[in-house]
């Protein structure tokens, strides 16, 4: 199997779903939390998710590198990277995921010349998948039928931004200035990009720090539902910093 072959989007969504199943069911089980060197959370979820993602990923693109948060976490990120491989966030919302709350997420992209081309995010608790396709952006729930998903056009009376949980009330305030919305909501992880994506916010705006992994997947599935996401100042967000040790800078992700 080839990248010419297939609509990446929808292999990945598969190896996705997988992942899922392997993660679930550890779910509130009172696994174990260790600490990674960054002295971030890391459970037995993540390793199982991403050895499974890595096995299908290898089998089904054996020439395509990959670049994934505990490999690099435990052995460093590639001195450099080619103009194409994935990256890969095996559980994204640890915290969220230790904690009990259901905003956790496996997440797959393809990069090709610095942009996300295809991806797929899934949600294990709720079974949503998101996933892109032919250029678009679809949406299944427990292997349901996919339906397409679109951003909605923004209203500035009822504009929803999306926050995270760490952010303080002075934080917030500065945001909604600079931004125009006035609801929030409190969300972990990279579900965040795709409540966005299938119109059910507006804006998530982060002054803070990411890895490619973490967002690489749910970019690709907001800008097939046409949304976009950019650097603060709009200019262009691109993926393969390996001299940053594959670093964000600050973001905005928007709908319509």
């Amino acid at each position: 199997m080839t990248l010419s072959d297939i609509d990446v989007g929808e292999t990945l969504a598969a190896i996705c779903e997988a992942a899922a199943g392997v993660i679930l069911p550890l779910w509130r089980s009172g696994l174990t939390v260790h600490s990674k060197a960054d002295e971030s959370p890391v459970t037995e979820a993540d390793r199982r998710g991403e050895a499974l993602i890595l096995e299908r990923l290898a089998a089904a693109f054996p020439d395509v590198p990959v670049v994934s948060e505990e490999d690099a976490s435990e052995f460093g990120t590639p001195d450099q990277i080619g103009p194409v491989f994935f990256l890969v966030d095996p559980l994204d919302g640890t915290k969220a995921f230790v904690r009990g709350d259901p905003n956790f997420t496996v997440n797959i992209a393809l990069i090709v010349d610095g942009r996300p081309v295809a991806g797929a995010v899934t949600a294990p608790p709720t079974g949503e998948t998101w996933f892109t396709r032919a250029g678009e952006a679809w949406k299944r729930v427990n292997g349901g039928a996919p339906q397409p998903v679109r951003v909605r056009a923004w209203d500035p009376a009822t504009a929803l931004g999306l926050i995270s949980h760490t952010a303080t009330e002075e934080q917030i305030r500065n945001l909604t200035d600079q931004y125009g919305f006035v609801r929030t909501q409190a969300m972990d992880s990279s579900i965040k990009l795709c409540r966005i994506a299938e119109g059910a916010a507006d804006i998530y705006p982060r002054h803070g720090p990411t890895m490619e992994w973490d967002i690489a997947a749910a970019h690709a599935v907001l800008l097939g539902a046409g949304g976009s996401l950019s650097t603060p100042e709009g200019e262009a967000f691109v993926y393969g910093k390996a001299d940053k040790r594959f670093r964000n800078g600050w973001f905005v992700a928007r709908g319509g």
